[in-house]
């Protein structure tokens, strides 16, 4: 019987496939697709001579630490979002752009040389291939007491699976919509999954490359907005490579999965149009590559074909819950509590998916390759002064999320955001940290599910939030930037106590987590 089953091949499984090869536990991952990455895709332009992102492009060093460490980790280059020159800003489509200076777009943003399928092509080679199945679409899962049976189309066939546990690393609605469950799921989890809309499950991006960058040239950023009636790309960016020599704009489609589908045959006129209009006729006849993330069944649900009215919020905790006595799980970028819908929410679901999976079957014997070079107490006085050194930087993190949500479309309470967000960056880095250390877990005691390490963790924390609340007030007080969102700048006690409510229940999840993460390394036999 396999002990753990995987379904689904995108970022988050196969972080989760590596993370479960480097315990030296037992999984087989089940992709749909004759491909690894799902929403990861990056294709070969022959005009450019390099790939291109027809998925997910960009990472963002400064609130995204997940990344930026697989990134390194993964030996993979860098380089930084192309910005400077002029955006151009087209508002009506009888006359010409108009022109903008200093205006940053992408605000520190980075990409993968290679694109970012090099992300996905480096995890990949870590994992045996033997345990990479491709074309293996799942249809039912039934719970049989002890185990779980999965049922796979493979092609004209039928694939039967019996495992311990399951991971569905695919988008909730997919899920819901796709796949039965033998007895259901719970009506409450249900709706959860019909409500979680799949990031960017409705949109379409194009990419066209070019034997020279002649925006640049012309002093254009390649940034461009476009919001008349009329506009087929929305948004343009400058898509060339590290050097500027490899030469493409890449842009996400204003039509919807309806008026795409209608006008398909005639799409690679009017993006060209577009472009030449926007950037010069020299322009207009580029080398195309285009992906419809609408037209995919693996991606797009029914529901997704209906945008959200406003940015979606993940992190919904019906998600992230062992379901079936520890035999059923859920992942995906979806599913995570920080980062929710981009690459970095997709590493932060595996990790957490790890943690669970150790949680529910812990190690025999302490891991081969643990370090115990420091003792315990060694290691939990570096964590504090981890935790000490962030609480430094608190202000300034804070300082970054609400820029960010300034910026952005929907300013609603971005107080109340803006310090969640940081607050679920600090956990998740503080995560990052935890696995950093070296721990001796055969003498450490576990009584009723709880690690006696975890006390000791969470105690380097006293003080940490109450700093970022007066912190956070002091400065929105003399803020410039929150002087015209009244209620902001100085918070009333119910807005307050409403932030402190969702704090709280982010510290919750995090001590949690902790928990899981020493209950993980402990050996079987030390735990009561």
């Amino acid at each position: 019987m396999l002990d753990t089953a995987i379904v689904g091949g995108g970022l988050c499984g196969l972080a989760l496939a590596a993370g479960l090869q480097a315990q030296g536990r037992e999984f087989t991952l089940f992709e749909a697709r004759p491909r690894l990455g799902g929403r990861v895709l990056s294709v070969a332009s022959e005009k450019a001579g390099m790939r291109v992102d027809l998925g997910p492009t960009w990472y963002w060093p400064d609130t995204q630490p997940g990344m930026t460490r697989l990134v390194a980790d993964l030996g993979l280059v860098s380089f930084p979002q192309h910005d400077s020159g002029t955006v151009l800003r087209l508002h009506d489509h009888d006359r010409k752009a108009a022109p903008s200076e200093n205006e940053s777009v992408h605000a520190g943003a980075r990409r993968v040389e290679g694109g970012m399928l090099s992300v996905i092509e480096a995890i990949a080679k870590k994992i045996p291939e033997e345990r990479l199945r491709l074309e293996q679409a799942l249809t039912t899962i039934f719970d049989r007491g002890d185990h779980v049976e999965l049922h796979f189309r493979q092609g004209d066939s039928l694939l039967v699976v019996q495992a311990r546990r399951v991971v569905l690393a695919v988008p909730p609605r997919v899920v819901e919509e796709q796949i039965r469950f033998e007895p259901s799921l719970d009506d409450n989890l249900i709706e959860v999954m019909r409500e979680t809309y799949t990031w960017m499950a409705g949109e379409a991006k194009a990419v066209i490359a070019y034997d020279r960058p002649l925006w640049r040239e012309a002093g254009n950023s390649g940034n461009a907005y476009v919001t008349h009636e009329q506009a087929v790309l929305g948004e343009i960016f400058d898509a060339c490579d590290a050097t500027g020599t490899r030469a493409a704009l890449g842009g996400f489609l204003a039509l919807p999965p309806s008026l795409r589908d209608s006008f398909k045959a005639g799409l690679p006129m009017l993006m060209g149009n577009q472009i030449g209009q926007l950037f010069g006729p020299e322009l207009e006849h580029g080398e195309q590559h285009y992906q419809d993330w609408a037209a995919e069944a693996y991606t797009c649900a029914r529901r997704d074909l209906i945008p959200p009215d406003d940015h979606p919020h993940y992190g919904n905790p019906y998600l992230r819950q062992a379901i079936w006595d520890g035999k059923l799980f859920f992942g995906g970028s979806e599913t995570a509590s920080y980062a929710g819908g981009y690459m970095e929410g997709a590493l932060d679901s595996a990790r957490r998916l790890v943690r669970e999976i150790g949680r529910f079957a812990p190690v025999v014997s302490p891991q081969s390759g643990d370090k115990t070079t420091a003792s315990n107490a060694d290691s939990v006085a570096l964590f504090g002064q981890w935790v000490a050194g962030r609480q430094a930087e608190l202000l300034e993190a804070y300082r970054k999320q609400l820029n960010r949500l300034l910026a952005s479309a929907d300013k609603e309470i971005v107080t109340q955001r803006a310090m969640v967000a940081t607050m679920e960056q600090v956990f998740s880095e503080a995560l990052l940290r935890l696995e950093d250390l070296s721990f001796d877990m055969g003498d450490v005691a576990v009584e009723r599910g709880r690690s006696a390490l975890t006390p000791e963790i969470l105690k380097t924390f006293d003080g940490f939030i109450q700093f970022l609340i007066d912190s956070v007030i002091e400065y929105n007080r003399t803020s410039c930037a929150l002087s015209n969102f009244p209620g902001e700048d100085k918070p009333s006690k119910d807005y307050l106590q409403a932030i402190l409510r969702d704090i709280a229940a982010a510290w919750k999840e995090f001590c949690l987590s902790v928990n899981a993460f020493f209950i993980a390394k402990t050996p079987v036999d030390a735990t009561a």
